[in-house]
């Protein structure tokens, strides 16, 4: 599926769900790793995860597709479009939009650690995902000085 389709398809559910028109664009986001779309209070645009149409299908992103559209309708009625509020969640639940969508698999979600904080007088180990200045830091047991060495990752493990 395609953006051009991505952009019948919101219509077709907007005019479905909502008996209103969506009037803004909606695309496709390869870069959504940790939800399922996300609506721009202030182009009016949508956006929706490619990796959840990937992993679990057409029914689970036509959820996500209302509650984007429940952020969209609301929000352009000049209405309580945020998650706390009451008229957002009254909405969601009456066109059967998902609250929270599919949680991605661990393995994907996970990034391995790259860096490894050695304290020279104890030796005890600290991993990080991001590069660090060992010399603004000291080690939380002894308040030893800390050497920073790169981890070598092998592809495919992870």
């Amino acid at each position: 599926m395609d953006d051009k389709q991505l952009q019948q398809w919101v219509k077709q559910i907007s005019l479905d769900a909502f008996g209103v028109p969506f009037k803004h664009q909606a695309t496709f986001n390869s870069r959504l790793r940790a939800t399922g779309g996300r609506y721009f209070t202030k182009s009016h645009n949508i956006e929706i995860s490619t990796m959840q149409l990937e992993l679990h299908g057409l029914e689970e992103v036509e959820k996500i597709i209302k509650h984007e559209l429940c952020h969209y309708h609301l929000h352009l009625a000049r209405r309580g479009y945020q998650h706390r509020d009451a008229e957002f969640k009254q909405l969601l639940k009456q066109v059967g939009g998902t609250r929270f969508c599919s949680a991605l698999p661990l393995a994907k979600r996970k990034e391995p650690y790259r860096y490894r904080l050695v304290c020279i007088s104890c030796q005890m180990e600290y991993l990080r995902k991001r590069k660090v200045n060992p010399l603004k830091y000291a080690c939380g047991k002894c308040r030893g000085k800390l050497k920073l060495y790169q981890i070598v990752l092998v592809k495919g493990s992870s």
